[in-house]
């Protein structure tokens, strides 16, 4: 369901995240053994950590789901809200800040605290509550819990 996408997601990523960058992108070829113009390799820099991206038109028994998901840690609650809304676009939104996007890939969109407020134990009992209320999270009631 996904192939021939690679190149329409590698552009909404980079389009999202800041200092992104397309760094490599090579396609089949006429004659070649997928779709001519289907991504054969990509790689691209979402800020600092770098990804590829690959088509294939060939029958896979697996779909992106959510044993796999990307966090994206935020300072601020305008990141959050940023991020929520343009990675949840055209995808669904979840609970506890995860999400999925319009391709299917599952995202954690969470305040860089969140880890600190999990693991101290006298708050953790109250975030807790209030974390498992949360679709996109507002790290003000987090903390305040």
């Amino acid at each position: 369901a996904n192939a021939g996408k690679a190149n329409e997601a590698i552009e909404f990523y980079t389009r999202i995240f800041k200092d992104s960058e397309i760094e490599d992108i090579s396609r089949y070829e006429k004659g070649e053994h997928d779709v001519e113009g289907y991504i054969k390799y990509s790689q691209f820099r979402l800020g600092n950590k770098t990804f590829s991206a690959m088509d294939s038109s060939g029958p896979h028994q697996f779909i992106f789901n959510e044993g796999v998901s990307l966090v994206v840690p935020c300072n601020t609650q305008e990141e959050i809200d940023y991020y929520w809304e343009e990675l949840s676009a055209g995808g669904s939104e979840g609970q506890c800040g995860w999400l999925k996007d319009k391709f299917g890939v599952s995202w954690q969109i969470v305040p860089q605290s969140l880890g600190k407020l999990m693991s101290d134990k006298e708050r953790q009992g109250r975030v807790m509550p209030v974390l498992m209320k949360m679709k996109k999270l507002e790290i003000e009631k987090l903390e305040n819990a």
